[in-house]
């Protein structure tokens, strides 16, 4: 279901301009639309901001949208807003402002709409609005923006939203700023959620939010961004339940061929002030060698009295503190008091820096004094280096560590600082159920521990545990590959985001069993997964998997060693799911076919992997920083922004955009193979074969091909950064406009042709092969349009003038031209 989605609709002999939620339709001749590869006009706008407000009370949302329209080109615009409703008509009081002024506008009905929407893509050759086909339409009368103004439309209306599955979703549509010439200056997005019961799981799973609960029955919901291009439209999932823990489940399963995508959200409910905390034993292990001295050792004090003044009575902690040797606030755990505090931030005042770095000694010792109790027990483990004192072999530390912990301890690691060896703390935290944390040289070390604290200062269920039981006695595992995997810790305030695969269907128990104060509990829930196929369903659940997935991939090539059928499904996950990777970068470079299954790609990928040789480093702490993020990944959009910042990073020595990494370390014995040398490039031209459209051989010496990301190797064998963008937003835009999304699908521009990964190994022009040929704006054009589903009209909606689009649908192939 789609919701209001506004449109500013642009009625020229040229493109549709989409932006936000909005497409302006400009009523002059002649004039071109702006699109990111579109120059300026005469006749173009931008929009300066967007403000959305709106309060739901359960299920009857009020929203009003206000946005602000610029005319940056030289002549008059006479504009007509229009604006499609959604399928199930759900709208009810709406009215539209221009600078403070209500305008006439009309309502049409879908197959009165219908031919609207089509007389705009046929005219206007732009197929933006074609996803809209089959949905009412709300038009306004013309009015005009001068050159160089500024008009302010605001349109306020009330919907009432869907419930499925026990869930409540409102949807706002703002994926059609993709299309926009100039990103939006400001977007300003707050929602005030009120329910008769206590509000339990609050989810987007299409942006980061900042969620707030007042109250157990009442939350604020709330987005603000500069300067950007949206490129999700916005959702939001949330229910409300009396129950101490509650459990919905989505499912999505895009074709009968393969086994669908599940989501499971649970929250336990927010306890009332009279409520009390269950209690927790938390020890932080703080690194104090002399590379901590200065501001880092100010921040790490800091840190330590954050955690001292936010525990509560009933809790456990001690302070471990190392260089060279290992002391201790206390020999044993503290019960906390006022009086333990004021003793422990006097112990803490006292802290300085000096000396070597002993890990293995500092964890072996904290985890020696944790007993078995009724207790959770978290560890916060704080260091800014490699080891340098003591056992300092990096298997050998993570061993003892593992054999220390004989109460389930998670750790919870944060390196500081590039020197710090990333992969060792990696498998510290994935090896005691912890979960790692990097902090970069120009950011707060405080903050971090704060924040990493704050989630784990309530637990409600411990060491739980999931399982699904189907009504059916059939044999075999109906559901695989869930994450995260083994036990699970729930928080007070937090969302628990599981995603995995099913093979069976109908209905299920889940059953969720953990201890809350020691004793064993269980709560079930009951859930459906569905057998029908649905590409419009919940698709996002496929992203948000094969994200974690890839994520999970990395770390056991990181931390076991190279594995081919490990990389193998790297690749094809990457490359269906159009997610990119350091070792995936390849997927944007024009020459390369994005093949599901490759050899060439494979190889270019395990080339790329070399780079986890570097365990420490600012290439290591990036690689691991971004290995992580994919990991704990709560959202589709998590792939994203964590390769955009890891593009944003890089510099003089991280993934080659502008590097000054020459060499990798290949063999464990420290030898290094130079990446720029000849010997190395011709195993590379033997083994990686560079194939793609317009490329049979390995690449010349000095012209490895590029991503448009600029992840290359070495200073001479990959291209450099200035040749390849010119400023990362650059780099952003040409990566989106290389590999385009929409729920379900990816598409790839190769030249002027635009493949999926199923038809990438297709020639269009071979008179052999079986395809379907079809003018673009013609009425077999408009005739496939009314077939596709509303997904397949967005793969039309992404194809661009001057392209070829090469799809699979419904078992045929169409070449659209």
């Amino acid at each position: 279901m789609r919701t209001l989605a506004f449109f500013v609709a642009v009625s020229v002999i040229a493109p549709v301009s989409a932006f936000a939620q909005g497409i302006l339709v400009i009523n002059n001749d002649g004039i071109r639309l702006p699109r990111v590869t579109v120059p300026p006009s005469a006749m173009s706008y931008e929009i300066q901001q967007i403000l959305v407000e709106g309060k739901i009370d359960n299920q009857l949302a009020d929203i009003q949208v206000s946005q602000k329209f610029h005319n940056s080109g030289s002549g008059t615009i006479e504009a007509q807003f229009i604006f499609p409703l959604p399928y199930d008509g759900a709208i009810d009081s709406m009215t539209l402002m221009v600078n403070g002024e209500e305008l006439t506008a009309k309502l049409l009905p879908a197959d009165e709409a219908r031919t609207r929407y089509q007389d705009i893509v046929r005219s206007k050759k732009d197929p933006a609005l074609l996803e809209w086909v089959g949905t009412g339409m709300f038009q306004t009368s013309v009015f005009p923006i001068p050159a160089g103004e500024t008009r302010t439309v605001t349109i306020t209306y009330q919907q009432l939203l869907r419930n499925q599955d026990q869930l409540t979703e409102f949807l706002f549509p703002l994926s059609t700023a993709q299309f926009t010439s100039q990103p939006v200056d400001q977007l300003q997005l707050r929602l005030t959620v009120n329910s008769d019961s206590p509000l339990q799981n609050i989810y987007s799973p299409t942006h980061s939010v900042k969620i707030e609960r007042p109250s157990e029955k009442r939350a604020t919901v709330s987005i603000e961004k500069n300067n950007v291009v949206p490129s999700e439209d916005f959702r939001l999932f949330f229910n409300s339940s009396d129950d101490s823990i509650s459990a919905t489940l989505l499912t999505h399963r895009p074709s009968g061929d393969e086994d669908g995508y599940f989501l499971l959200l649970a929250s336990p409910k927010i306890p009332k002030e009279s409520e009390k905390y269950q209690a927790k034993t938390v020890v932080f292990v703080v690194d104090k060698s002399g590379s901590m001295s200065g501001q880092k050792m100010e921040q790490a004090r800091e840190a330590a009295k954050f955690i001292l003044n936010n525990l509560r009575d009933g809790d456990q902690f001690n302070i471990i503190s190392y260089d060279s040797k290992v002391e201790s606030f206390s020999s044993q755990l503290q019960e906390f008091s006022s009086k333990t505090r004021e003793a422990a931030l006097a112990y803490v005042d006292g802290l300085f820096a000096g000396g070597g770095t002993n890990i293995h000694d500092s964890l072996t010792s904290a985890l020696s004094g944790l007993s078995e109790s009724k207790l959770p027990n978290y560890i916060l483990f704080m260091t800014d280096g490699r080891p340098t004192t003591g056992e300092q072999n990096e298997s050998k530390i993570a061993a003892a560590v593992k054999a220390a912990n004989a109460v389930n301890a998670r750790l919870l690691t944060f390196g500081v600082g590039y020197d710090v060896n990333s992969r060792l703390l990696d498998r510290l935290s994935r090896d005691n159920h912890g979960l790692g944390e990097y902090v970069r040289p120009d950011e707060d070390i405080e903050e971090y521990v704060s924040k990493v604290f704050q989630r784990i200062s309530s637990p409600v269920l411990t060491n739980a545990e999931l399982t699904f039981d189907f009504d059916d006695s059939s044999p075999g595992q109906g559901i695989n590959r869930v994450s995260p995997s083994g036990s699970l810790d729930l928080f007070s305030g937090e969302q628990l985001v599981v995603v995995g695969r099913f093979r069976k269907f109908g209905a299920a128990k889940i059953r969720l069993t953990g201890f809350i104060r020691g004793e064993e509990q269980e709560f079930t829930f009951s859930g459906k997964f569905r057998k029908k196929v649905n590409n419009d369903s919940n698709p996002f659940i496929a992203k948000l998997w094969a994200t974690r997935r890839i994520g999970e991939l990395i770390d056991e090539l990181d931390l076991n060693g190279r594995n081919d059928e490990l990389i193998n499904e790297l690749v094809m996950l990457s490359t269906k799911h159009g997610i990119l990777t350091p070792y995936t970068s390849f997927l944007a470079d024009e020459t390369v076919r994005p093949e599901l299954a490759s050899d060439s790609n494979r190889r270019l990928s395990s080339f790329s992997l070399l780079t986890l040789e570097e365990a420490e480093g600012r290439l290591g702490f990036s690689q691991r920083g971004f290995k992580q993020l994919f990991k704990s990944a709560d959202g589709a959009q998590d792939a994203d922004e964590g390769y955009f910042e890891l593009l944003a990073e890089s510099g003089t020595d991280s993934f080659g955009l502008g590097a000054s990494t020459d060499s990798l370390s290949t063999q464990p014995s420290g030898q290094r193979t130079n990446l720029s040398s000849s010997s190395f490039r011709s195993r590379l031209s033997r083994s990686s074969g560079y194939g793609g459209y317009g490329a049979s051989n390995a690449p010349a010496d000095n012209a490895r091909p590029a991503a448009a990301g600029g992840f290359g190797f070495g200073d001479e064998l990959a291209t450099p950064a200035s040749q390849v963008v010119e400023s990362k937003e650059a780099a952003v835009q040409k990566i989106k406009s290389l590999i385009r999304r929409t729920g379900s699908q990816t598409l790839y521009q190769r030249g002027n042709l635009l493949v999926t990964p199923e038809t990438a190994n297709i020639d269009p022009d071979n008179t052999e092969t079986e395809i379907v040929k079809i003018e673009r704006f013609s009425d077999e054009y408009f005739k496939l349009s009314q077939q596709n589903t509303v997904d397949e009209n967005e793969l039309l909606a992404l194809q661009k003038d001057d392209e070829r689009l090469l799809i699979r649908l419904r078992g045929k192939v169409y070449l659209i031209e």
